[in-house]
Formats: structure tokens, C-alpha cells, sequence
């Protein structure tokens, strides 16, 4: 185990030289009016938060990972490594597939992929490296009735390709969760496992005694950030949220101010968001399509993209080629407005 965690340790920081960051954000992908993926709407978004976001997962669940086809998830890929390649970040590559064979080809199909875009580099791995590709995100395989022994098999094949994974626990999604036993031994044989994110808010594995070995461990759920962080007693190492695509600026204020111990300016900050993001959520739960994630932040990016006049605009797209109805843009406002969260400009005006 000890040589494990000191691959592990090695891994990380040839990976992150000057350190994983704390916040990181599931970019959301964007639609044109005739459904296709708006690639200049993403652009000017990821310009909107990279100041403040310095990791990405690209697609994750908010970014509709799940609901993409496997060359939408390569065109998205794409998009983001072009992003990645001029500036300072640290990029997740998300293969959110249902089951095994399909997360393996996707990996390879994205490997083959940033090979054809030359760097000088033959190594897989230092191909990655060169495109500023830290590696590849997987949920366990879909399914209610699988075991943990079945769960460990499935993650095990994965990992056995020696990629860097970070595992996402989506109970949500996969109907199922890596116990804390199974990650141990995960961690125990697997150097190349060096992240995990848990957006499950039952946050078991975070929580547990087993020995995690070194990995990095990120919190997905929203709300009351402050209790979980490491170095204010919490469990976590950083956070992978999806309202970083809206509070970008927020979290990264929040973040610091607890690290400096500046704990009146970042109760302000948790005070205002915890709320803001529990109405829109709540806002978004009715609505029977989509997923909640994309749902509530696509409310919010709205206005962050057009300001006050997103009021007299249509709802932006979704997947599922529908709209988000007017009535929840404009509750989505009232809610930004009263907690002075209303951008004064948007950044696609």
C-alpha cells in the first residue's frame, strides 16, 4: 500500500506541479436554437469563469455527459483540449458511459484523438500531459442490482488501461455507490486512481475511516460549503460543483476567505448562496426533463450571459432540443435580484 500511494504521491504532482485545485466546475454545454452544440456560446462562458476556475471536468453530469452520444461526448472533448491547450488549467476528460466497454472506448477514442493533434509526445500518457489533460472521469457501471464485487470488477477493467481516473460517485445516475471497503482496495492496487468526487450528499467514503490512500477527494453536492472542507473540519480536499458555472467568482472567494480564516466574510458569501442555490433548485424540480444540475445553472447562466433583459429573452436550450419555460427564467431572476446576484452586464453582451 505505502509503495501504491507513493506512485500515487509521484502521479499528482507530475500531474499538478503547482498543486490540484481546490474548485472545480463541470462546464455546461450549450445549444444552438436548431439543437446542435453552440461552440461560441461554450467559449464565451469558459472565458466568463476560467479567471477563478482552474480545474474543469468536461463533459460531467451538468454539462449532460450522460445524455450526449458518444461523437457529441468527442466533439465536446475536443472543444474543451482546444481550451485547455492555451491556458493555465487542469482538464478532466468526462467518460460518464453506462457500462464498461463503452467507458474503454470512449478512453481510447479520445486517446486516438488528442494523438492525431501532434506535441511531440508518443506516450499516451505524456500526450495527455502536453494537452494539459490530467485524465479521464468514470461512474461505476450502471446498475441497482450489481455487488460491490461486480462494482470492483467493472472500475478494475477500467483502471487496468493505467489512464489516471478520477471516480464519480452518481448514485443519482448509476443506481448504485462504491462502498468505502471497495474504494480502499481500489486505492490499495490502483495508483493511477488519484481523485474521487462524491456527489451523492450521503458523502460515505469522505467520511469513513478507510485509508483513501492519497486521492484527492471532492465534494459534488451543493450547499453549506464551509462544514466540508479540510482545515475547517470537513472531509473534503476541494470541490467539484456545478453552480461554479454561475459563482465562479463566489466559491473562489469563499474558498480563500476560509483559508485565511476570514470567517465573517465567507459566512456572507455561504449565507447567500446556500439560499439562492436551494430556490433555483427547487425552482427547476418540477420541470420533466433534463436533470436538476443543468436545469438550475442554465437559469442562472442565463442571466449571467445576458443580464437583466434574459427576463424578455427565451430560456436557453437543452438537450432534449426544449426550452426552459419563462416562467422559471423569470422566477430564477426575481430570486438573483433579490440576493443581489443580478449581473449588471451579461458576458455574451
Amino acid at each position: 500500500m505505502k509503495d501504491v500511494a507513493e506512485k500515487r504521491r509521484t502521479l499528482i504532482n507530475k500531474l499538478f506541479p503547482s498543486g490540484i485545485p481546490r474548485l472545480w466546475c463541470p462546464l455546461l454545454t450549450h445549444y444552438r436554437p436548431d439543437g446542435g452544440i453552440d461552440f461560441d456560446r461554450m467559449h464565451a462562458h469558459f472565458n466568463h469563469i476560467v479567471p477563478w476556475v482552474k480545474g474543469f471536468l468536461i463533459p460531467g453530469s451538468t454539462g449532460d455527459g450522460w445524455e450526449l452520444t458518444e461523437d457529441e461526448t468527442l466533439e465536446v472533448a475536443d472543444f474543451a483540449i482546444q481550451q485547455a491547450r492555451t491556458r493555465e488549467i487542469s482538464l478532466l476528460l468526462g467518460v460518464l458511459k453506462a457500462d464498461v466497454e463503452t467507458m474503454k472506448r470512449t478512453i481510447l477514442r479520445m486517446i486516438k484523438m488528442l494523438q492525431e493533434n501532434p506535441t511531440g509526445e508518443e506516450d499516451a500518457r505524456q500526450v495527455l500531459q502536453a494537452n494539459r489533460v490530467c485524465g479521464f472521469t468514470i461512474c461505476p457501471p450502471r446498475g441497482k442490482s450489481l455487488t460491490q464485487h461486480q462494482i470492483e470488477v467493472g472500475l478494475s477493467a477500467v483502471l487496468d488501461m493505467g489512464m489516471p481516473i478520477a471516480l464519480y460517485q452518481l448514485p443519482q445516475v448509476t443506481e448504485n455507490e462504491v462502498a468505502p471497503e471497495t474504494l480502499e482496495r481500489l486505492v490499495q492496487k490502483f495508483s493511477n486512481l488519484f481523485l474521487f468526487k462524491d456527489s451523492s450528499g450521503q458523502d460515505s467514503v469522505a467520511t469513513s475511516g478507510v485509508d483513501k490512500g492519497g486521492v484527492f477527494l471532492v465534494r459534488g453536492a451543493e450547499g453549506n460549503y464551509a462544514q466540508w472542507l479540510t482545515g475547517t473540519g470537513g472531509s473534503y480536499d476541494g470541490f467539484l460543483l456545478s453552480t461554479a458555472n454561475c459563482f465562479s467568482q463566489n466559491l473562489s472567494s469563499l474558498i480563500e476567505s476560509l483559508e485565511k480564516k476570514e470567517l465573517e466574510k465567507a459566512r456572507e458569501i455561504l449565507e447567500r448562496l446556500t439560499i439562492v442555490v436551494s430556490e433555483v433548485f427547487a425552482l427547476v424540480q418540477p420541470l420533466p426533463y433534463g436533470n436538476p444540475f443543468t436545469n438550475a445553472n442554465k437559469a442562472i447562466d442565463h442571466f449571467s450571459a445576458f443580464g437583466p433583459r434574459a427576463n424578455t429573452t427565451e430560456g436557453p436550450m437543452l438537450h432534449e432540443k426544449i426550452r426552459i419555460p419563462r416562467n422559471v427564467i423569470q422566477a430564477t431572476g426575481a430570486i438573483l435580484s433579490h440576493h443581489n446576484l443580478m449581473p449588471e452586464k451579461g458576458y455574451m453582451e
